[in-house]
């Protein structure tokens, strides 16, 4: 599913469940000992999933372990991202050479819990995005979709910046016929190959009951 968002030379994986004992180094297991077994499930599955796309580009196998505001941390000269939410598991990587930063977030298809929880994660010209493109295609949560975007953005910016990005630090624009999205950054970004980071472009999917927001920004 992924795939369709994150073409070469990005490698993926996805899960759509977890195995009952995934494979993981002492360190990872350490790392969530005091976990519930659902959440070291999630843990083990969704690094599976990020051995097997490092592979395909040739870095060994080894721990990824959570580091700075949980961010996880990639081996040298690898850029990625994992998510996971109920029912699935995905990672994205890439050489550093090849792609500066990645962004991937997965949430279940279903509207935000309540309108107070929208009012937190939006600014008020979004919020009046959100109620033109609801109108246009009613068949799409995009409250949610919106979430996920955002999610995808600090993703993508955390490895950047090293710090964190508030719900309203970023403005959001969603196009609903190219499945794509922008997002301006409202505070000043790092310096990125002599350029300061303005923003991040990316690209959504609605399927299998999730939706998928994604950005990577190849160099």
């Amino acid at each position: 599913m992924i795939g369709k968002l994150l073409p070469p030379p990005i490698a993926v994986r996805e899960a759509f469940g977890d195995a009952k004992v995934p494979e993981m180094y002492p360190e990872e297991r350490a790392a969530v000992a005091n976990a519930v077994p659902e959440r070291q499930r999630e843990f083990g599955t969704v690094r599976a999933c990020a051995r097997e796309a490092l592979g395909e580009l040739g870095f060994a196998p080894g721990p990824i372990l959570p580091g700075a505001a949980r961010a996880p941390q990639w081996p040298d000269g690898a850029v990625g991202a994992m998510t996971h939410c109920r029912g699935y598991r995905a990672a994205a990587v890439a050489r550093a050479a090849d792609v500066l930063t990645i962004g991937l977030d997965a949430e279940p298809h279903l509207p935000l819990p309540d309108r107070g929880v929208r009012d937190l994660v939006t600014l008020p010209e979004e919020r009046v995005e959100l109620d033109r493109l609801a109108s246009v295609r009613p068949d799409v949560c995009w409250d949610r979709l919106l979430f996920s975007a955002k999610e995808s953005v600090y993703k993508a910016w955390y490895p950047l910046a090293r710090r964190w990005l508030d719900f309203e630090e970023a403005v959001l624009t969603i196009d609903p016929d190219d499945a794509t999205f922008h997002a301006r950054l409202l505070v000043d970004g790092p310096v990125v190959d002599g350029q300061p980071l303005k923003g991040f472009d990316g690209r959504w999917l609605v399927e299998s009951g999730l939706v998928v927001t994604a950005i990577a920004t190849v160099r």
